[in-house]
């Protein structure tokens, strides 16, 4: 078993920045996940990816609206995932979920991952 849990979230304004971290643990987590990813919830909205992080590779994936603005990263650890978040609008508003898998799948779809956190909320006012 891993558990994930997020922190981070808050309210800003329009333009402002959050940072968002994601702490792993779990005696599964002694090995090295195979991806990780924030995805994001607003009411009524499908669950969509954000970013992700392929740990073997270290490449980076990040959603159309979010690219060039939000930064997905592992620290040296390997027990936390972050994702810095500038420019904030208020369409980035939602419930932020950390994931992660062991396995290989398409970063941005939500079957991939097999271990999920509880959410952490970001509202951004205009």
């Amino acid at each position: 078993q891993v558990q994930l849990v997020e922190s981070g979230g808050g309210s800003v304004q329009v333009g402002g920045s959050l940072r968002l971290s994601c702490a792993a643990s779990g005696p599964q987590y002694d090995d090295p996940p195979y991806v990780m990813a924030w995805f994001r919830q607003a009411p009524g909205k499908e669950r969509e990816g954000v970013a992700a992080i392929y740990t073997g590779t270290l490449n980076t994936y990040y959603a159309a609206s979010v690219k060039g603005r939000f930064t997905i990263s592992r620290d040296n650890t390997k027990s936390t995932l972050y994702l810095q978040m500038n420019n904030l609008k208020p369409e980035d508003s939602g419930r932020y979920y950390c994931a992660l898998d062991f396995h290989g799948g398409a970063w941005s779809v939500v079957s991939t991952y097999t271990y999920w956190g509880q959410g952490t909320q970001v509202a951004v006012s205009s």
